[in-house]
């Protein structure tokens, strides 16, 4: 799929989003393993399954795919309504260098934001101390260790009707 940035006229005027990044790795490539400004406090946020697939059945691709969406302005059209979007990233390693395979990423906005935050959050748990110490194993190149301290994942099983709208 290519990720490349989008031509001017396939732009969309962009909204507040909230950010599921549903892969640990990934977020420590977003927050540099926590110690970005204004992102030093990492959190995991478990939310309940019918709040993921209600998100992702309400989502719309963050960029057009001919193949799914027509011509532009029905994406664009798509986009602008929809409550929440999805993003296909590269996964990261520990060294949090890209990886062959993508992760998605679901951004919230209007209701669907509403929801996670009033109905769908079931846990949260700092896992900054975490993230730090398995960083420190990083940096020791102790990679062996790094993994074994990470988060267990899983593919997240799905029907196939809740994604084929999103995927290129």
């Amino acid at each position: 799929m290519d990720q490349s940035p989008l031509p001017p006229e396939q732009k969309v005027c962009e909204r507040a989003l909230t950010w599921i990044k549903p892969s640990f790795l990934w977020m420590m490539y977003r927050c540099g393993w926590g110690t970005k400004k204004d992102q030093e406090t990492v959190l995991a946020v478990e939310i309940s399954r019918e709040g993921f697939v209600w998100a992702l059945r309400n989502a719309c691709l963050s960029h057009y795919v001919p193949a799914l969406h027509g011509d532009g302005g029905t994406w664009k059209r798509e986009l602008r309504k929809a409550p929440a979007r999805v993003q296909w990233d590269p996964e990261r390693d520990l060294r949090l260098d890209p990886l062959p395979y993508r992760s998605l990423q679901l951004g919230l906005a209007g209701e669907a934001a509403a929801r996670y935050a009033d109905e769908w959050i079931v846990g949260i748990e700092d896992v900054t101390p975490l993230a730090t110490e398995i960083h420190g194993l990083v940096r020791e190149g102790e990679l062996d260790r790094a993994a074994g301290l990470l988060p267990e994942e899983r593919p997240y099983p799905l029907d196939d009707d809740v994604l084929a709208h999103l995927r290129a």
